[in-house]
C-alpha cells in the first residue's frame, strides 16, 4: 500500500501530533472516538498549530478546531485529488526529498494507460470478470513476457490486493529505469501530473460541495506547513476505511504526505486511530483470514506448491522484505517446534491454504447456503455490528452450532428469540434449529496481557481482580479448548497439524488460567537454547530461532517484559522509548530515517531527529532509527545484493523493494496503481470526472438476500452515514447495560438539517423512517445546525447522520432499530471492508410500519 508497514501500522505516535504545525483530521470524529489521543491535538492548538476537520457532520472535534470544512460522504478522493493537484502544478513539492525518497523518476513501462485515457479505468481491466491484470502498471523493464500475462491476471484475480502482495512486499525492481529531470512522459511525477490535472477547486465544489475559498485556505495552509521547516500530520478512521475504495484514500493522504516530505519525519507521517485497544494487535497477529502474524501472505491452495516455491513467488528479495524465509521459517518453529525441520519444509504443508475470499461476508453467504455449519463469534456482535443485518441473523438461523463469547447476551446471542425477522415472521423461534453456546468473559480488568494501540504501541497491563462465576479470559477459553481438542485427536496424518503444536503453556491457580507472560514470550522468540532473542535482526531461515510474530521479535528483549515498562516521562527523553513498546524494534516513527536528508543531515535544525553521526558512525537522535543503525548515507549496495543489502544509504523506506515512498504503486493493488474518485456503489450522484460511476473492481454479492439501491435512483435521494457517540461503545453491548450511560444517550436517532427537516415534515424530536433496498428503520428525529445541506453538481444534496450503537436487545436498559440493517454488502477489493460509510435512502416522517406491513414497504421502494 505505498508507504505504509501494513495495513494497520500507522506511521507516528499519537503524542507526536503535538510536534505538527499542521493537522488534518479527515473522516474520523477524533475529540468523540478517541478522546485520549485528542488532547495531543489540542496540546498542538494550543502551540499555535492549525487544525482542520473535514467530515459530513459537525461535530465535538469540528468545534475543538481552527476551521470545519462539511463534506459529502464517499467524495474524499476528489479533495485529497485536487490537493495533490494544488502541489503538482504550483511546483509546491518538497523537491529534494521527492527525487531522493520516492520512485516520483520512476519510469513506468509504455504499454500503461490511465483513467485519463480509458475515462475512469486502467489498463488491463477484464469487463467479464470485473478484475484487473496489473502487468502493465510495472515498472519499465519489469513487465512480464507476453506468454506470462495470462497467468499472472489469473493469480491476481484469485487473490488481487494487499493480502496477495501489497502486505509484505509488492515485486518490483530494485534499481528501476529513471529520469531524475521529471521530465519523461513516462515518469510517475508527469504520470502523477496528468492523473490529477482534473482534480481541480471546482470540481470539489461540484462533487465535495466545499467552496474554491475554503479549499483554497486547506490548500495554503498545508503546504505552507510543510517542506523543511514544517511537518503537516494526516488523523484518519473508519470514515475512510469503510468505502469502496478505502484503501485508495489512504493511498491518495500517502501521495500528498510524500509529494510534502511529511512521511517518517517529527510531527508528520498518517495517523490511522483504531477504534479500541487491540484493534491493532489482532491485524498484527491476525484475525483475518489472508494474512500470517507479521502481516506474512497466508499460501493459496492453487499457487503454492511447498515453501521454496512459495517464498519465491511472494514478493521481492530486497529491502526487509527479503528475509521473509526467515520470518517464516521462525514463526514455522514457534507453531511445531522440534516437529518442523528442514527435511519436512519446517511444516510449510502444515499451514492452511486459501481457495477464494474467506471473510466475513462471504461466511456469512455461506451459511444461509448450508456451507458452514459451526461459528464463533467472539467479542462481536454481528447481528448488530455488521452490514446488512438481516443477512447476519438470517446467516446466524441457519447454523448447526454457534458460539458467543462476550460479557452480556448480545444480539448475536438472542437473535433466535427477539430479532426483527421474527415479528415479521420471516423466521419462526421453533424452527430454528442453530445451538447457541453462550460463554461469558471477563473483561479487561480481570485478565493480563497486551494491548496493541493506535501506534503500534504495546503496553502491559496487570489483573485487578478475578472474573466472577464462570466468566473466562479469551486465552483461557482458547488455551482449555486447544488441549480438549487434542486430548479427542488420534495419530492419524490429518490429526497431525493440531497434535504436534507446541501447546506447553504454565498454567497459574486454581482456575488455572495460563501464563499470557509465556504466550508473550513464544511471540518474542527464542534461539536453539531458549534464550529470547533481542531483535528481529537475529532471526535465521535455518530453523535455529522461533518467533510467534516477527515484528514483535524483542518485546522479551533480555528476558524482560518490555511491554510493562512504564518509566514516567520527566525521566527519559522526547520520544518515551521506556514507556511500553512499539513494534519493529521499538521504533516510534516509522521510516525515521527520511527526518535526515540524503547526506544524513537533519533537513532542519527544527524538526531534528534521526541523523548520521559521522564520528560514532551510526545513526542518532532520540528514536530507534528505522534503518541499519550503521548503515552510512553514503553506502552502494554490490551487485548481487538481496533484503537490506540490496538498499543504498539514502532509501529510507526499507519495506519496500526499492526503498522509496511509491507516490504510483506498480503492484499490489486490485483496483488501480493511482487513487482515483469513484461514487459509492449507492451514490445519489453522478461521476462527473469520469464516464465510469464507481470503482469497477469493487466487490459485490449479488444475491436475493442483499438487493442493492439502483445508483441514481429518485427512490433514495439522500445520502446517509454512520457515526458514533462517546456515550455508547460501538453496538453498545457494553453501554447500553448501564444506567447511567443510557440515559445520556437514551434513544437511536438520526441527525438530519433545519432545511431537510422542513421539507420532510420532520419533527424534533419526532419519529423518521428511514428507507433501503434491504429495510426500514425508525429513529428519533435530530434536527440540528450541524448537519448542512451542501450544493453538488448544481442541486441541493441533503445527508443523514445514524449513530449505529442500539439494538434490539443485548441485556440493554435501552433499545433501539438497528442502523446497519439498512447497509448493503458491497467490499473494497483489496481488504474486504463493506462500504458501510456512504449509502443512499429515502426519508419518511412519523414510525415504520410494523410486520408484514414492513415488509410490503420495502418490497414497494425495491420495485418502484
Amino acid at each position: 500500500m505505498g508507504t505504509s508497514f501494513g495495513r494497520g501500522g500507522a506511521t507516528q505516535s499519537q503524542q507526536d501530533l503535538a510536534n505538527a504545525d499542521c493537522i488534518v483530521i479527515q473522516g474520523s470524529n477524533m475529540a468523540e472516538c478517541h478522546p485520549v489521543g485528542f488532547q495531543w491535538v489540542m496540546e498542538a492548538r494550543q502551540r499555535g498549530t492549525k487544525v482542520f476537520h473535514i467530515d459530513p457532520r459537525f461535530s465535538r472535534t469540528s468545534a475543538s478546531v481552527d476551521r470545519y470544512l462539511p463534506i459529502r460522504a464517499g467524495s474524499d478522493i476528489v479533495l485529497l485529488g485536487a490537493l495533490i493537484n494544488h502541489v503538482l502544478s504550483n511546483g509546491l513539492d518538497f523537491r529534494e526529498y521527492v527525487l531522493a525518497y520516492t520512485n516520483a523518476a520512476t519510469l513506468v513501462n509504455k504499454e500503461f494507460r490511465d483513467t485519463e485515457d480509458l475515462d475512469g479505468l486502467f489498463s488491463g481491466y477484464d469487463e467479464e470478470t470485473g478484475r484487473y491484470d496489473p502487468s502493465t502498471w510495472a515498472y519499465e523493464g519489469d513487465m512480464p513476457e507476453e506468454e506470462e500475462l495470462t497467468e499472472g491476471g489469473r493469480h491476481h484475480a484469485e487473490a488481487a490486493g494487499s493480502d496477495s502482495y501489497g502486505a509484505r512486499g509488492a515485486g518490483a525492481s530494485a534499481t528501476p529505469p529513471s529520469d531524475p529531470t521529471l521530465t519523461n512522459p513516462r515518469c510517475v511525477y508527469q504520470i502523477l501530473k496528468r492523473h490529477y490535472s482534473r482534480y481541480t477547486p471546482e470540481m470539489v465544489e461540484e462533487l465535495c460541495g466545499i467552496p474554491p475559498e475554503r479549499f483554497r485556505e486547506l490548500a495554503e495552509a498545508v503546504t505552507a506547513n510543510s517542506g523543511r521547516e514544517r511537518t503537516t500530520a494526516w488523523v484518519y478512521s473508519v470514515g475512510w476505511t469503510q468505502h469502496s475504495v478505502g484503501v485508495q484514500y489512504i493511498r491518495a493522504a500517502s501521495i500528498l504526505q510524500l509529494l510534502l516530505g511529511n512521511m517518517g519525519r517529527p510531527g508528520g507521517g498518517i495517523m490511522a486511530l483504531r477504534g479500541h485497544a487491540s484493534i491493532q494487535g489482532s491485524t498484527d497477529i491476525p484475525t483475518l483470514f489472508n494474512l500470517l502474524p507479521g502481516y506474512i501472505a497466508m499460501p493459496h491452495a492453487h499457487r503454492h506448491d511447498g515453501l521454496d516455491d512459495y517464498l519465491e513467488r511472494e514478493g521481492s528479495d530486497t529491502g526487509w522484505w527479503g528475509n521473509r524465509r526467515a520470518y517464516v521459517v521462525s514463526l514455522l518453529k514457534a507453531w511445531w517446534g522440534d516437529a518442523a525441520t528442514e527435511e519436512n519444509d519446517y511444516h510449510f504443508d502444515y499451514l492452511p491454504r486459501l481457495t477464494g475470499d474467506h471473510g466475513h461476508y462471504s461466511t456469512v453467504m455461506g451459511q444461509i447456503d448450508g456451507k458452514v455449519k459451526g461459528y464463533f463469534v467472539v467479542g462481536e456482535n454481528p447481528a448488530v455490528g455488521s452490514a446488512n443485518g438481516k443477512a447476519q441473523r438470517l446467516g446466524l438461523a441457519n447454523l448447526d452450532w454457534l458460539v458467543v463469547r462476550d460479557l452480556v447476551t448480545v444480539e448475536t446471542a438472542t437473535f433466535w428469540k427477539d430479532a426483527p425477522e421474527i415479528e415479521t415472521g420471516e423466521l419462526r423461534t421453533e424452527e430454528i434449529g442453530t445451538e447457541v453456546f453462550f460463554m461469558p468473559a471477563a473483561t479487561h480488568v480481570e485478565k493480563e496481557g497486551t494491548f496493541t494501540n493506535t501506534q503500534r504501541l504495546l503496553q502491559w497491563r496487570e489483573k485487578a481482580l478475578d472474573p466472577p462465576g464462570d466468566c473466562r479470559s479469551d486465552l483461557w477459553f482458547y488455551h482449555h479448548l486447544g488441549k480438549r481438542i487434542r486430548q479427542r485427536l488420534g495419530d492419524d496424518a490429518i490429526d497431525r497439524p493440531v497434535t504436534e503444536l507446541t501447546w506447553d503453556y504454565p498454567e497459574i491457580g486454581e482456575r488455572r488460567e495460563p501464563d499470557a507472560e509465556a504466550v508473550l514470550r513464544e511471540i518474542n522468540g527464542s534461539d536453539a537454547d531458549g534464550r529470547p532473542l533481542a531483535s528481529l535482526r537475529e532471526l535465521k531461515p535455518d530453523g535455529s530461532t522461533s518467533c510467534g510474530c516477527w515484528i514483535y521479535c524483542g518485546v522479551y528483549a533480555d528476558g524482560v517484559n518490555q511491554a510493562a515498562r512504564r518509566k514516567p516521562h520527566t525521566e527519559q527523553g522526547p520520544a518515551a522509548l521506556e514507556w511500553g513498546w512499539a513494534w519493529p524494534a521499538n521504533r516510534r516513527i516509522l521510516y525515521n530515517r527520511a527526518s535526515a536528508d540524503p547526506d544524513g543531515r537533519p533537513w532542519s535544525e527544527r524538526k531534528k531527529y534521526v541523523y548520521w553521526d559521522a564520528e560514532q558512525g551510526r545513526w542518532v537522535g532520540p528514536d530507534v532509527p528505522d534503518f541499519e543503525e550503521d548503515k552510512a548515507p553514503g553506502y552502494v549496495p554490490p551487485e548481487g545484493a538481496k533484503a537490506q543489502h540490496a538498499l543504498a544509504g539514502t532509501d529510507p523506506f526499507i519495506m519496500q523493494s526499492d526503498g522509496r515512498g511509491w507516490l504510483y504503486v506498480p503492484s499490489g493493488l486490485a483496483d488501480g496503481p493511482l487513487p482515483t474518485h469513484y461514487e459509492p456503489h449507492e451514490s445519489a450522484v453522478r461521476n462527473t470526472l469520469y464516464g465510469q460511476q464507481s470503482n469497477p473492481a469493487r466487490r459485490t454479492i449479488d444475491r436475493a438476500e442483499n438487493p442493492y439501491n439502483p445508483a441514481l435512483s429518485p427512490r433514495f435521494p439522500y445520502v446517509y452515514t454512520t457515526s458514533r457517540l462517546t456515550e455508547h461503545h460501538t453496538t453498545g453491548a457494553m453501554s447500553r447495560p448501564l444506567p447511567y450511560l443510557a440515559e445520556l444517550q437514551p434513544e437511536a436517532f438520526c441527525e438530519v438539517s433545519r432545511e431537510m427537516a422542513e421539507e420532510l415534515g420532520l419533527e424534533n424530536g419526532g419519529w423518521a423512517t428511514i428507507v433501503t433496498a434491504r429495510t426500514a428503520i425508525e429513529l428519533r428525529v435530530l434536527v440540528t445546525g450541524r448537519v448542512r445541506p451542501l450544493r453538488v453538481n448544481r442541486r441541493t444534496v441533503h445527508q443523514v447522520i445514524m449513530p449505529y450503537h442500539w439494538g434490539y436487545g443485548g441485556g440493554g436498559v435501552i433499545t433501539g432499530d438497528v442502523v446497519n440493517d439498512l447497509g448493503s454488502v458491497v467490499l473494497d477489493p483489496n481488504v474486504y471492508i463493506q462500504e458501510s460509510k456512504a449509502g443512499t435512502c429515502d426519508v419518511l416522517p412519523g414510525r415504520r410500519p410494523r410486520g408484514r406491513a414492513l415488509l410490503d414497504l420495502v418490497e414497494r421502494y425495491r420495485h418502484g
